[in-house]
């Protein structure tokens, strides 16, 4: 057998242990057909095989980003979208000038990324600020962790709102002390709203899509599930028709693992189910949500909130509990993975029941793997159940150093302990998995993994010696988490996330090799090639 490409490097990781070996890797059909010494390869050397000698730069298995929102990620890092974090709400309204100047007025206009809590001013924002500026057109400002909306008075119109308008199952229209809307709408209020306000051209959604699998090769990444972003019972933004398009166009670069909304009719879970089954685009199961975030206290607790709002503030859930065990045991009797927004302990705790039960009444799953999203904070016990109960915890490691003294204030510094608990889950011999919840964080996957061996901020390396460092993992452990474990998160790992003969060829090369380095080093490493199946999908000047 002649191999097609054969990379040598002194510094591969296969993501099946923890070190790296000197060797070769050989890929034949887009698939690897030797992993070993040097001298081995030679026998699958012919006249046509490329021989890639890459050094001392490290191969190792193509990132797979566990956790992201493909449309609204390629759509944000568009022209049709401006981002401001800002340091005040007038920050944010200033920042839509430019947007204003080229977007057609009868056209909405969209930022993404403010977070209050950041600003001088913590207060949240209002219409008004919106309104003073922007009267006559609509504006949509979605927040930094996608769980809240906020609109001027043009846009409350254009949606059809008023004071007198029910908000969903899960939602809530934010109202003044006289009862008038305050243009926040949260949680599942904020997801019906959304498909209306991006209503893009399908030429600037191809667009977005097409830039945005290039940023992706650009990271070194090969696969990601792209997860539902309704909650309750409103439509997905899990656009396989724009896939479809890209994959016919020869542009779909990175495998696409798609879990749409879970709901009571489970029509679409089933056509998806027969018709995307091939190596690029792939259906691997159904989404919901348990709660919501912990930063405006809608994250749902045991116990209440260390800086309660209210007596008995303990969040709340997005989709009822009773509401979310049914569409479970429903979606487990049809043999459909389940993957469910928990952050708040006690949403975690509650979807662990009910994949207790549905594993008691319908066994194991045929194919696939249950996963909670985000565990941010846990009661103690309830690490070691997901485990016993083979559920994968998929995790955003940039999202622990996003505000770690805003976590402290609400939850207090003995619950804190128990957030993200990477090294726990390493002893306990939990499954975990890597992404980053895109656009809530960008896609850098040096952050990913500099994040979670360092536990700090990659902007100022904050906080010294890292936020609760007895959770802090090694690179090779970080690692195996961002390709081998998202590869179990996706249902694949017979196909994907280790370099082992038989595997897809989906690799990424590094400048430098992560376990070698000192943590502080990882920001600086540079994807220098990507393949996607043996063949070169991005490639570094």
């Amino acid at each position: 057998m002649q191999a097609d490409l054969i990379l040598k490097s002194t510094a591969i990781f296969t993501s099946t242990g923890d070190e790296t070996l000197a060797g070769a890797v050989a890929v034949t059909g887009g698939k690897i057909v030797y992993v070993g010494p040097v001298e081995g390869a030679g026998a699958l050397k012919g006249p046509d095989t490329r021989v890639l000698d890459l050094g001392g730069s490290m191969l190792a298995p193509g990132f797979h980003d566990s956790h992201l929102h493909f449309f609204l990620s390629a759509i944000y890092d568009s022209p049709c979208v401006v981002f401001c974090e800002g340091r005040s709400e007038q920050d944010c309204v200033d920042a839509l000038a430019p947007l204003a100047a080229v977007r057609p007025k009868e056209e909405w206009l969209v930022c993404h990324g403010w977070y209050h809590p950041l600003w001088a001013d913590p207060r949240e924002p209002s219409k008004q600020s919106l309104d003073a500026v922007y009267p006559d057109r609509p504006v949509a400002m979605t927040s930094g962790d996608l769980h809240t909306l906020w609109l001027n008075s043009k846009g409350l119109e254009r949606l059809g709102l008023t004071p007198d308008s029910v908000p969903p199952e899960g939602g809530r229209y934010g109202k003044d002390e006289n009862g008038q809307l305050t243009g926040l709408l949260y949680e599942a209020a904020s997801d019906e709203a959304l498909p209306k306000v991006f209503a893009f051209s399908e030429a600037e959604t191809c667009s977005a899509y097409r830039a945005f699998v290039k940023k992706l090769n650009a990271q070194g990444i090969t696969s990601v599930c792209d997860m539902s972003t309704m909650a309750g019972s409103g439509p997905d933004l899990v656009r396989e028709d724009i896939y479809l398009r890209l994959q016919q166009a020869g542009q779909l670069t990175v495998r696409v693992h798609m879990f749409p909304t879970l709901l009571d009719d489970l029509s679409r879970p089933q056509w998806m189910r027969r018709t995307f089954t091939g190596e690029t685009l792939r259906f691997c199961g159904v989404k919901q949500f348990s709660d919501g975030v912990s930063s405006t206290h809608t994250a749902y607790l045991k116990e209440p909130y260390s800086n309660a709002y209210f007596p008995g503030d303990r969040g709340c859930t997005v989709t009822p509990p009773e509401t979310l065990r049914r569409l479970v045991l429903k979606a487990a009797q049809q043999g459909f993975p389940v993957r469910i927004h928990t952050i708040g302990d006690e949403a975690i705790h509650q979807a662990l029941d009910y994949f207790e039960e549905a594993r008691a009444k319908y066994g194991p799953l045929p194919a696939g793997q249950n996963c909670l999203e985000h565990l941010e904070n846990f009661q103690p016990a309830d690490i070691a159940r997901l485990r016993e109960l083979d559920v994968l915890a998929a995790c955003q490691p940039p999202h622990m150093v996003l505000d770690p003294e805003g976590v402290e204030r609400d939850l207090g510094p003995q619950r804190a302990r128990y957030m993200w608990p990477f090294c726990t889950y390493e002893r306990l011999g939990v499954k975990y998995a890597f992404g980053t919840d895109s656009p809530v964080v960008g896609i850098g996957s040096m952050n990913v993994l500099y994040d979670a061996v360092t536990r700090q901020s990659p902007v100022d390396g904050s906080p010294k010696g890292g936020w609760q460092p007895h959770e802090k993992i090694t690179a090779a452990q970080a690692l195996r988490a961002y390709t081998r474990g998202s590869a179990m998160a996706a249902g694949r790992l017979s196909e994907l996330g280790t370099i082992e003969p038989g595997k897809l060829a989906d690799l990424v090369v590094l400048d430098k090799n992560l376990l070698a380095i000192d943590p502080q080093e990882i920001l600086s490493a540079r994807v220098v090639m990507t393949l996607l199946g043996g063949e070169i999908v991005y490639q570094a000047d």
